[in-house]
C-alpha cells in the first residue's frame, strides 16, 4: 500500500496557478524532511509567481538545501533588477558541481531560466533526462516555443505512460492541442473546462479557455474569461497580452492593456515585438522624410 502523498493538494494548487491557495494551505502536518523541503520550495515558488521575488531572496540564505537555493537564484533573475547575469553565472557554476548538477529542482529552474533566456537548447541539456513530472511538463514546453509539436508529443506520452490523470499530463495535453489546433481544440477546451469544474478557477484556466475561443474565432466569450481572469490579477501578463490580440480581433482599443503589459513585464515576447515593430515603423518614416 503507498504512503499517502501529503502535498498533493498544495502541489495542485501550485500547477494550476493557485498560487495564494498553495501558501495558505501549505501548513501540513507530518512531513518528512524530504517533503518538508519540496513543501518550501513549492511554497517560495508560489511567492515568485506572485511578483514577491524579494520575500524569498531575504528569506532563503546560504545554508538552505539546495532546491530551495535553487528557488532563490529563480528569484533574483526574474526580480528585474542588474542581477540577471550574475543569476545566469550562479546557475552555470552549480550545473558545473557534479555534487548538486542533478538535483531535479537544480536542473528544473535551470530550463526555466534557459527558457526565458530563449537558449533552448541549453535548456533541454539539463531537463531533457526528465526525472519528475515537472521537468517532463518543462519539456514539452521547450518544445512547443521551439514549434517541434512532434517532439513535445513524444513528451506527453512518457507523461501519460507514468500517470494519465495527472495534473501535469492534462495540462501538457492541453498545451499540445492548442499548438497542432483544428480539431484538437476542443479536447483542449474540455480539459480546461474539467479543470475548472473540479477546482478554483485560475487566471491559468481562464487563460486557456480563453485561447481555446480565440482560436476558434469566439473572440466575444474569450474577452469575457479574460476580463475574469484580469479581476483574480490586474497585473498577469498572459491575460494582458491575451487581452491586447483579442481587443485587435474585437476592433477595440487594446492600448491599456498593452500600457499595463509593459509596466509590469517589460521582458514580454509581445512588448518585445511591438517594440520592434514600432521601430521599424519609425526608421522607415524617417527614411522617406
Amino acid at each position: 500500500m503507498s504512503a499517502p502523498d501529503h502535498l498533493f493538494n498544495l502541489r495542485n494548487s501550485f500547477y494550476l496557478g493557485s498560487y495564494q491557495a498553495a501558501i495558505n494551505n501549505s501548513d501540513v502536518a507530518n512531513l518528512s524532511e524530504e517533503e518538508s523541503i519540496e513543501r518550501d520550495t513549492l511554497v517560495y515558488r508560489s511567492y515568485i509567481a506572485l511578483g514577491s521575488h524579494q520575500l524569498v531572496i531575504n528569506e532563503v540564505d546560504s545554508s538552505a538545501p539546495t532546491p530551495l537555493q535553487a528557488a532563490k537564484l529563480l528569484a533574483i533573475y526574474l526580480s528585474g533588477t542588474d542581477d540577471k547575469e550574475t543569476a545566469l553565472s550562479s546557475i552555470k557554476e552549480w550545473l558545473d558541481d557534479a555534487a548538486i548538477a542533478n538535483n531535479p529542482v537544480l536542473r528544473l529552474i535551470a530550463g526555466i531560466i534557459y527558457m526565458h533566456e530563449q537558449d533552448y537548447s541549453e535548456a533541454l541539456k539539463h531537463t531533457n533526462s526528465g526525472g519528475t513530472m515537472e521537468l517532463h511538463a518543462l519539456n514539452v514546453q521547450i518544445y512547443l516555443k521551439m514549434h517541434r509539436s512532434d517532439y513535445a508529443e513524444k513528451q506527453l506520452k512518457i507523461m501519460q505512460q507514468i500517470d494519465e490523470d495527472h495534473t501535469l499530463t492534462q495540462l501538457a495535453n492541453a498545451w499540445l492541442n492548442l499548438a497542432v489546433g483544428g480539431s484538437k481544440i476542443q479536447e483542449a477546451n474540455l480539459i480546461f473546462q474539467d479543470f475548472s469544474e473540479k477546482y478554483q478557477t485560475t487566471g491559468m484556466i481562464l487563460n486557456g479557455k480563453a485561447v481555446c475561443c480565440m482560436q476558434t474565432g469566439r473572440f466575444d466569450e474569450a474577452e469575457s474569461l479574460l476580463l475574469e481572469s484580469l479581476n483574480k490579477d490586474a497585473k498577469d501578463a498572459e491575460t494582458l497580452a491575451n487581452l491586447v490580440v483579442c481587443s485587435l480581433h474585437l476592433a477595440k482599443p487594446c492600448s491599456r492593456y498593452l500600457s499595463q503589459l509593459k509596466l509590469s513585464h517589460p521582458d514580454h515576447m509581445l512588448v518585445k515585438r511591438t517594440s520592434a515593430a514600432e521601430e521599424s515603423f519609425d526608421r522607415a518614416i524617417q527614411a522617406m522624410a
